[in-house]
């Protein structure tokens, strides 16, 4: 199984466009249900880039990021940090989320294993698709 990836083909804020990333497993059922909701953001906001990976079929990318708890989210804006964490399995929650980091994007702290993130899923994008997503 490959990472679902909803990229736009032209982003309508090229500039600084959302990166959101959505880390679940496949045996988690709040991350199954939460899955169509993330689909949903990501079909509301094409200037942003939607990943969901499931943190072992993925584990190549996911690499070293220690996940607590499902779902969890990272959010990024030119590879900059802006939100990691666990998130209520709702899309109106990740919505909010969104729309607030739009105000006010400050960067955050975290372990290289997360800030690096952005490259490791950049560096596989020849093999992500849209094929699964709904």
């Amino acid at each position: 199984m490959h990472p679902t990836d909803h990229a736009s083909p032209g982003p309508a804020n090229a500039r600084h466009p959302f990166l959101v990333v959505g880390f679940c497993a496949a045996w988690c059922n709040t991350c199954g249900d939460f899955r169509s909701a993330f689909e949903a953001q990501a079909a509301r906001r094409p200037e942003a880039r939607f990943v969901w990976l499931d943190i072992e079929d993925d584990a190549d990318i996911v690499g070293d990021i220690d996940i607590e708890n499902f779902p969890t989210i990272a959010i990024f804006v030119d590879e900059r940090l802006l939100h990691f964490g666990v998130s209520l399995p709702h899309g109106p929650v990740v919505g909010r989320l969104l729309d607030s980091l739009e105000v006010a994007s400050p960067t955050i702290a975290a372990d290289e294993a997360i800030t690096e993130l952005p490259g490791r899923i950049g560096a596989r994008a020849g093999t992500m698709t849209n094929a699964d997503a709904s």
